[in-house]
């Protein structure tokens, strides 16, 4: 296991990318050096580490940069002793790896779609790819957990899926405040409910995301439609 001084990620503190990384170190019980970026003033150690997509999360690992979380994750999963996150069994790790990449390329672009839209009609397409979405993964979790005998996706311990896609439920809960929309509402989709429940009350979330992340959260989404508010007040006076 590295040592403090060997390990270092580069995050930023709402990145739901980043929450997953530190949440999967956590669980190895792997300690590290956390580095908050400035995305508008990014730092030379970032565009040095990843100067493909220049984004966050970047682990540093004795001087080598990993990028992109997914393949963090992976990278951690198979570096580090301790609880595995990704399953043992060929095919359930292949089926993990599979939702894994489902929610960062489905439900992501839907979702981040839906926060930063500044025309409500634009905003109900959104709201209407990423519902389709979240339905999807209640069908997910019905498979991988035998319709609900297991408490998470990755069985009775948080896995792989479960931390993909667990990193952004600080941010639907964000989005309920804001908008009132319940995106993983227990009347249509009640195992993913309940599992988002447990997920939620669980040691390891609540070890990595603190409850003051979803206030942030909304005060981002407020600022970040501003602009198209005040448009609206202005067109209304006119």
């Amino acid at each position: 296991m590295a040592d403090k001084e060997d390990l270092k990620l580069l995050g930023l503190q709402l990145s739901p990318f980043v929450i997953r990384v530190c949440m999967a170190l956590t669980m190895k019980g792997v300690s590290f050096e956390y580095v908050e970026e400035d995305l508008n003033n990014k730092s030379e150690l970032l565009l040095k580490s990843n100067p493909v997509h220049k984004k966050v999360p970047v682990l540093i690992h004795n001087g080598k940069p990993i990028c992109e979380s997914l393949v963090i994750l992976q990278y951690v999963d198979e570096l580090f002793a301790g609880r595995s996150i990704l399953p043992a069994d060929p095919f359930e790790r292949a089926t993990a790896r599979f939702w894994a990449a489902y929610v960062d390329d489905k439900l992501f672009p839907a979702w981040y779609g839906m926060v930063k839209a500044q025309a409500e009609e634009e905003r109900a397409e959104k709201v209407k790819e990423t519902l389709a979405a979240i339905e999807k993964m209640e069908v997910a979790f019905a498979k991988c957990s035998g319709n609900g005998n297991a408490a998470f996706f990755g069985g009775d311990s948080i896995g792989y899926v479960d931390i993909v896609l667990g990193s952004f439920l600080f941010w639907f809960e964000a989005v309920r405040r804001v908008d009132g929309l319940e995106i993983i509402d227990a009347s249509k989709t009640p195992l993913l409910a309940a599992w988002a429940e447990r997920f939620g009350g669980s040691v390891e979330a609540k070890e990595v995301v603190p409850v003051p992340e979803a206030d942030l959260a909304v005060q981002y989404i407020n600022k970040f439609r501003a602009p198209a508010i005040d448009a609206a007040k202005l067109a209304s006076s006119e």
